[in-house]
């Protein structure tokens, strides 16, 4: 198949008339230094902001997860009766936002890829006064992910992630506040179940959701940080990473 011909200067007046016959040719100019440069300041300051809005989005969760987990302690505390129905319900509550935070967690780790690309191989060599950069071709990858955007992580990865990074102390706090409702004798006199609900279906429940949480944290790949390698490697592409959904 014939390689698609460059319009030139006549052929952008006869595509469009109203346009002075004078008109450059922008596709067939190149660009100077001083133009790259910056183009790639604009482009770096947009990514540099689109991160730090999706960061302040996982600040927001978090908040959401803490100021919850502190409401249902003290319900549990002022009315032990419920306490295990309380602490469940803060148990779910958590494992939401958690989910939510890892969606968002993944939408800011394709700008802070970004970023990281440029501030390691453009910005550094200038700082460095030099004219090579650490990772080759990487104009062409960061190019190929703004015309095929992708995630580098996958949900379970941003999952993790989020979970032992901050979610991982909210769930050992309400998993302590179980037991002391378990085992505590001054809380044991106070405890009732649910009409028709036996009292083992409780701590089967608590139990199978530790014991998920621990077989994510142990067996999901640990995300990558972004100054080691954020980009796809050639002979591992991420075919299980999907593409970004917007």
């Amino acid at each position: 198949m014939a390689d698609k011909k460059k319009p030139r200067p006549d052929d952008l007046n006869l595509q469009f008339p109203d346009l002075p016959a004078d008109t450059p040719d922008f596709e067939q100019t190149p660009l100077t230094r001083g133009e790259y440069i910056t183009a790639l300041a604009h482009f770096y300051r947009a990514e540099m902001h689109r991160s730090l809005i999706w960061r302040t989005r996982l600040d927001t969760t978090t908040n959401w997860a803490i100021v919850s987990t502190l409401a249902i302690l003290t319900t549990s505390l002022s009315n032990p009766a419920y306490a295990r129905e309380t602490l469940l319900l803060g148990m779910f509550a958590n494992i939401v936002f958690l989910i939510i935070e890892a969606r968002r967690f993944r939408f800011f780790d394709v700008w802070r890829a970004r970023v990281r690309m440029l501030e390691e191989n453009f910005y550094g060599g200038i700082l460095r006064r030099d004219q090579v950069s650490p990772q080759d071709m990487w104009g062409s990858q960061v190019a190929d992910d703004l015309l095929r955007p992708r995630f580098h992580l996958t949900r379970l990865q941003a999952f993790r992630a989020r979970l032992m990074r901050n979610f991982r102390f909210i769930f050992l706090l309400l998993l302590g506040a179980w037991l002391v409702h378990r085992l505590s004798p001054l809380f044991l006199e106070h405890q009732t179940t649910l009409r028709g609900m036996p009292e083992w279906v409780y701590d089967v429940t608590v139990v199978v959701i530790y014991l998920v949480l621990i077989l994510i944290a142990i067996f999901t790949p640990k995300a990558v940080a972004p100054e080691l390698a954020y980009w796809p490697d050639p002979e591992h592409p991420g075919e299980d990473i999907s593409a970004l959904d917007v």
